[in-house]
């Protein structure tokens, strides 16, 4: 019964944005909903000017539907199929209004830092309320060990800092053409395989309709790119997957299983220290994949070495968890 819930929500949420994007991207392309490209990236990247972004609006549609068609059919939702719906749509809303602002407003910089910080915070917030109120566990279990301790409310932190980080370190990913879809595919693919370990039915179809709906959006997404997600896309995706991982109590886990996020993130963060500090750049460009660019790698180099780096630490997540 569950191979055939894993199986049809798959497919599912694949076919509902692969029948949706030849629909929606010349719409967007009528709305003139097109990426503008930073002056200071790689001057390869000024071809995709013009492109239709908030192609994460097909993702969104695809993964909530499908959950919830799917969680009825198999299962029944439950208090955590809502919480992973809600954080999705919120941080998902999040990104479109900062897509909206910069695409069609023509404000480049779309919401300003301490404007998406708040509305993550805000999501963050009502995510631990709903959380708290259902009694769910406040302890964090370290890999590798027995050892865990419990930060009762001190949680709430824990939780505003891993779906605000995440969600950031996700949107940082997506910076190459379907370099997040592929990366975002094996992370959630990963949780869907421990979710279903775990018994927890809701979450492994949730984890498997969100792959099947980024599988679906990377036809469209793959280089040369007809479509871009957009920060509508990439937030919402980092937010359900650290949602997951806390909702798994495999919060430390996240940082295996989605360790490329991981890595661009530190890539920013150390080309600015460096930077600030000496003077010096460690890297010819941050997020990593740009640097990887500028050194000659093909688009498409960058972004399957990456996929392969994101499948062997997903592999590994699992082996740790499952069999460690």
């Amino acid at each position: 019964m569950l191979e055939q819930a894993i199986f049809f929500t798959i497919l599912m949420g694949f076919l509902i944005t692969v029948l949706l994007s030849p629909i929606f991207i010349p719409f967007l392309k009528r709305l003139k909903f097109g990426q503008s490209i930073r002056e200071e990236g790689p001057k390869s990247h000024l071809v995709k000017t013009g492109t239709p972004t908030m192609g994460g609006i097909m993702i969104l549609f695809s993964i909530i539907i499908t959950t919830l068609v799917m969680t009825g059919k198999f299962s029944e939702p439950t208090v955590k199929t809502y919480l992973l719906v809600i954080v999705t749509f919120g941080f998902g809303l999040l990104g479109f209004l900062d897509d909206f602002i910069k695409v069609v407003l023509k404000r480049n910089l779309g919401l300003t830092s301490k404007q998406k910080l708040l509305g993550q915070i805000i999501i963050s917030v009502i995510f631990y309320f709903i959380y708290k109120q259902n009694d769910f566990s406040t302890v964090i279990s370290l890999p590798f060990s027995d050892f865990s301790f419990d930060l009762g409310w001190g949680y709430v932190f824990f939780i505003i800092f891993w779906l605000v980080g995440f969600s950031n370190a996700v949107n940082l990913t997506d910076g190459l053409d379907g370099l997040l879809s592929g990366t975002a595919a094996i992370a959630f693919g990963a949780f869907a395989v421990l979710a279903w370990n775990q018994s927890q039915v809701e979450i492994a179809i949730f984890s498997v309709a969100v792959a099947g709906a980024v599988l679906g959006f990377l036809v469209f997404n793959a280089h040369p790119a007809k479509v871009f997600m957009g920060d509508t896309g990439s937030l919402a995706l980092g937010g359900a997957i650290a949602a997951i991982a806390i909702l798994t109590k495999l919060e430390i886990l996240l940082l295996i299983i989605g360790g490329v996020f991981v890595i661009e993130t530190l890539s920013v963060i150390l080309q600015v220290f460096s930077f600030k500090t000496t003077g010096r750049r460690i890297f010819r460009m941050s997020p990593l994949h740009h640097h990887y660019e500028l050194v000659g790698w093909s688009e498409w180099r960058v972004v399957v070495t990456f996929w392969s780096v994101g499948l062997i630490l997903a592999i590994l997540g699992i082996y740790i968890e499952v069999w460690l």
